[in-house]
C-alpha cells in the first residue's frame, strides 16, 4: 500500500461537538499539542440542535436553587440509574461553566437587573436552564469554536475515522480514518484520544438526530475493549414533529412547553393531567386552572403537566395515539398559539417560528403543531471514570453523549449541554494528565491500519451486491417497530435476530464510483458502527427486563426494584465474544442519600 498520511500529537479529540470543542480547549490550554477531528465541518456539530438551554443551578430567577436541589432533580429524572458522582459534579460545576463561557463571549438572554435569564424546562423543580431564545446551542459552538480557533487548535474536518488502534501494552495509541472530500486515508497517534462523537439516532426512522449521529464513538470504544453502560435507555424526546413530511422528526424544543405550549388530544383536550406519576403529584398542578396561574406567576413553583421528564410525556403521548386519541397522522397537538401573542413566540422562540414557517409552512403563532416521540438522546454509553471521564481502556477517554452513566435511564432537558460543558472540561483535563504521564512515541502496528483500510474498501471490490441505502432502511423500519419507545420480549428477541441476517446482509454491501465525496461509500463505511450499537440496544433491552426511564417493557410495566441497583455492562471477553453482565451501581454516600430522605418527608 502507499504511504499513509500520518499526524502526530498528544492529545487527540474525536468530534467537536460542545464535548469535543471544551476537550480541546482544555488540553491546548494545559499546553499540550491538541487536535480536533471531525466528521462534519467545524461549526456543525449535532450541538447546534440543542435549543432550550444549558442547566445551571445559578438561582438568578429562583435564589432558593442550589446544586443539591439540581442534583435530585437529575437523580430522580434519571430514575436513580445515574452514576451519582457525575450528577454531583455537573451539578457543582455547570454554574461555573456557564460563567465561563459568558466570559468567552457567549450572549444569554438577560434578566432586567442583567444578570443571566433562565427558563422552565421538564423535570427542574425550578427555573434554571441559561438561554439564548432558543438557539443556545448554536451560541455555545459559536463561543467554543471561536476559543478554539484563538488558541491555535488544529483542526481536521470531514475525516470520518473508522478505528482505534492499541499497542503492544493494551493502550489506544492510533485510529485510522479517511478524507470525505478525496476519500484518502490518514492515521492519528496520540498520548490520550478523547472520544465526543455524540448519537446513535440515525439507527431509527423517526429521529431528530442528523446524518453524522451514526454510532461511531459507541462501536469504536466498544471494539477496542471498552465497557458500554445501560444502552438500552435510549430516549424518544416527546415532541418531534410528525407532520408535514418535510419537517417530520425535526425537535419541537422544550422551550414551547416552558413558555406556555400545551399539549391536546383530538378532542381538544390537555390530557396531561391524567398522567401525573405519584412521585411528582406533590410539586406538578393537577388542575388547568393551577397550571394556568403557575405559567402567569409561578404562584408556588407548581410546574404544569406538560413540564413532567420527557419519558413521562412521551409515554402519555403515546398512550393518547394508541387509545383512539391522535392527530390525523399519528401524534398530538402541540398548541402555544393560544396561550401567546405572536409577538411574543417571534422574540421568545425565533428558530421554532422561522424553521417550521420556512420548511412546513406551519405558523406556530397560528396554529398547533402535530407532534409525537421521535428518538432524540441515548443515556447509556461508554463506562466512564466520574472525575477524569477515563474509559476502561488505557489511552481512551470519553464526554457528552457517547459517554455513559450521567443521565441514568432519563435525561432531564437543558442537562445536556451543560453536561458537554462540565464533562468535556474534565476529559481535556484528565486525557492531558494521562498524555504527561506516558513516556515513549505512541505507535501503531501498520498491518492492522492496512486491515481497516482494505475492509473500508471491500464494498467497491463487490459488484451487484446489496445497496446501503436499503440496508439502512430497513435498519431504521426493523428498529423503530421492534426496539422503539415500547418494548417487548418477543419482539425484542425477533430484533436480535434481524440484526444477525443483517450483518450477513452488511457482507454483501456494494457501492461504485469514485472515493471523492461518495455518500453511497459514506454511509457503507457507517453500516458497522450502527450494527453493533444496535445490538448493544437491544441485548440491553431484553436483559432490563422492567420499565425505568427511557426504556419501557409492555410485557414488565412497572420498575424492578433489584434492577434499579445494576448497571447493564456489555464488553467485548478475551476471546472477542460480546458478554453482557449486570454489575451495582456505585453506592451513594450518606450525605446525597439524606437529600431523597429530606425530599419524601
Amino acid at each position: 500500500m502507499a504511504d499513509l498520511e500520518t499526524h502526530d500529537f498528544d492529545v487527540v479529540v474525536i468530534g467537536a461537538g460542545g464535548a469535543g470543542l471544551r476537550a480541546a480547549v482544555e488540553a491546548k490550554q494545559r499546553g499540550l499539542r491538541t487536535a480536533l477531528v471531525c466528521k462534519s465541518l467545524l461549526g456543525k456539530a449535532h450541538t447546534v440542535m440543542a435549543e432550550g438551554g444549558a442547566a445551571a443551578a445559578m438561582g438568578n430567577v429562583w435564589s432558593e436553587d442550589n446544586w443539591q436541589i439540581h442534583f435530585r432533580d437529575t437523580m430522580r429524572g434519571g430514575k436513580m440509574l445515574n452514576n451519582w458522582r457525575m450528577a454531583q459534579l455537573h451539578a457543582q460545576e455547570a454554574p461555573d461553566r456557564i460563567y465561563e463561557l459568558e466570559r468567552w463571549g457567549a450572549l444569554f438572554d438577560r434578566t432586567k437587573d442583567g444578570r443571566i435569564l433562565q427558563r422552565d424546562f421538564g423535570g427542574h423543580r425550578y427555573a434554571r436552564l441559561a438561554h439564548v431564545g432558543d438557539r443556545t446551542g448554536l451560541e455555545l459552538i459559536r463561543t467554543l469554536q471561536q476559543r478554539a480557533v484563538s488558541l491555535g487548535i488544529e483542526v481536521f474536518m470531514e475525516c470520518k475515522i473508522l478505528r482505534l488502534l492499541k499497542d503492544g501494552d493494551g493502550r489506544v495509541s492510533g485510529a485510522v480514518g479517511y478524507w470525505r472530500p478525496t476519500g484518502d486515508f490518514v492515521a492519528f497517534t496520540a498520548k490520550a484520544f478523547v472520544l465526543a462523537t455524540g448519537s446513535v439516532g440515525k439507527s431509527w426512522k423517526y429521529t431528530s438526530n442528523s446524518w453524522e449521529s451514526t454510532g461511531d464513538g459507541h462501536a469504536m470504544a466498544f471494539w477496542a475493549g471498552a465497557d458500554m453502560i445501560d444502552m438500552e435507555c435510549v430516549q424518544f424526546h416527546p415532541t418531534g414533529m410528525v407532520w408535514p413530511l418535510s419537517v417530520r422528526g425535526i425537535l419541537v424544543t422544550e422551550g414551547v412547553r416552558g413558555d406556555g405550549g400545551v399539549l391536546r388530544n383530538s378532542e381538544g383536550r390537555r390530557f396531561m393531567f391524567d398522567y401525573i406519576p405519584p412521585m411528582f403529584a406533590a410539586e406538578t398542578a393537577d388542575t388547568e386552572a393551577e397550571a394556568d396561574r403557575w405559567y402567569d406567576d409561578h404562584i408556588n413553583n407548581r410546574r404544569p403537566p406538560e413540564l413532567l421528564p420527557r419519558d413521562e410525556v412521551a409515554r402519555s403521548i403515546n398512550s393518547e395515539v394508541k387509545g383512539g386519541r391522535g392527530s390525523p397522522h399519528g401524534g398530538v397537538f402541540l398548541d402555544i398559539a393560544t396561550r401567546r401573542t405572536a409577538e411574543y413566540i417571534r422574540r421568545r422562540l425565533p428558530s421554532m417560528y422561522h424553521q417550521f414557517k420556512e420548511l412546513a409552512g406551519v405558523d406556530i403563532t397560528a396554529e398547533a403543531m402535530e407532534v409525537g416521540p421521535t428518538c432524540h438522546y441515548i443515556m447509556g454509553g461508554i463506562r466512564v471514570d466520574a472525575d477524569t471521564e477515563a474509559t476502561t481502556v488505557p489511552g481512551l477517554f470519553a464526554a457528552g453523549e457517547v459517554a455513559g452513566g450521567m443521565h441514568g435511564a432519563n435525561r432531564l432537558g437543558g442537562n445536556s449541554l451543560s453536561d458537554l460543558l462540565v464533562f468535556g472540561r474534565r476529559a481535556g483535563a484528565g486525557a492531558s494528565d494521562y498524555a504527561e504521564g506516558r513516556s515513549g512515541t505512541p505507535t501503531i502496528d501498520r498491518a492492522e491500519t492496512d486491515a481497516v483500510v482494505a475492509q473500508a474498501l471491500a464494498p467497491f471490490e463487490r459488484d451487484g451486491g446489496e445497496s446501503p441505502y436499503d440496508i439502512q432502511a430497513d435498519l431504521q423500519d426493523k428498529m423503530q417497530s421492534l426496539v422503539g419507545i415500547i418494548r417487548t420480549e418477543s419482539e425484542l428477541v425477533q430484533a436480535l435476530d434481524e440484526l444477525d441476517r443483517f450483518r450477513e446482509r452488511l457482507s454483501t454491501v456494494s457501492v461504485t464510483g469514485g472515493l471523492a465525496y461518495n455518500p453511497g461509500w459514506n454511509l457503507a463505511t457507517d453500516l458497522p458502527s450502527m450494527l453493533t450499537v444496535t445490538t448493544l440496544v437491544t441485548r440491553g433491552a431484553i436483559e432490563r427486563r422492567e420499565s425505568r426511564g427511557g426504556h419501557t417493557r409492555d410485557d414488565y410495566p412497572k420498575p424492578d426494584p433489584e434492577l434499579g441497583k445494576v448497571n447493564m455492562v456489555q464488553r467485548l471477553d478475551e476471546r472477542g465474544e460480546h458478554t453482557l453482565t449486570p454489575e451495582p451501581l456505585l453506592v451513594m454516600p450518606p450525605e446525597l442519600q439524606a437529600l431523597f430522605e429530606e425530599d419524601a418527608h
